[in-house]
């Protein structure tokens, strides 16, 4: 079954139609709302380049983790 998913309003104009892994290894600041700013910060801490690289960090996975559970929390 093939699946199609939007994510035109998550991420910078310019990588709107791009392939999936395109924007994996597209910089962070192709996902809407981060800034090239951001981007540097993300980089300096975590040296996290690319939207792939957020996406796996170790401390990003344990915090969406983290909220998840908190949904299921008494």
């Amino acid at each position: 079954m093939a699946v199609q998913v939007n994510l035109d309003k998550a991420l910078d104009k310019a990588y709107e139609g791009k392939s999936l892994a395109e924007i994996l290894d597209a910089p962070v600041a192709a996902l809407a709302g981060v800034s090239d700013s951001d981007a540097e910060h993300l980089a300096a801490a975590f040296g996290i380049k690319t939207v792939r690289d957020l996406g796996s960090n170790k401390y990003f996975a344990v915090a969406g983790v983290l909220v998840a559970l908190s949904k299921h929390a008494d």
